[in-house]
């Protein structure tokens, strides 16, 4: 069995910085891509960044310049350095790992509320 335990949301201003961290652990023998996605209140859940296991990462348009994936590879884990935060990135926000285990599957986080203050 896989788990994603995410940490690092919380209340922050306008303007401010946070950084999400999500580990995955359990039976696993291997970590392909990885990724951020949200969910605001009323909203679709949308895709906030992801990061394969090698190659280059990829940004929603509203994120890009302000937001940074990185993931260690040797501790399962990927992070989201989230800076020059608005009100509207707002969100409950998900980890999302595709892993082999038993078999390749995707697995999810619990989430973690982001909130910005204006």
């Amino acid at each position: 069995q896989v788990q994603l335990v995410e940490s690092g949301g919380g209340l922050v201003q306008a303007g401010g910085s946070l950084r999400l961290s999500c580990a995955a652990s359990g039976r696993i023998f291997s970590v392909y891509r990885m990724g951020w996605y949200r969910q605001a209140p009323g909203k679709q859940r949308e895709l906030v960044a992801t990061i394969p296991s090698g190659g280059s990462t990829s940004y929603a348009d509203s994120v890009k310049g302000r937001f940074t994936i990185s993931r260690d590879n040797a501790n399962n884990t990927v992070f989201l350095q989230m800076n020059s935060l608005k009100p509207e990135d707002t969100a409950v926000y998900y980890c999302n790992a595709e892993v082999l285990s038993n078999y390749r599957a995707m697995y999810w986080g619990q989430g973690t509320q982001v909130t910005v203050s204006s």
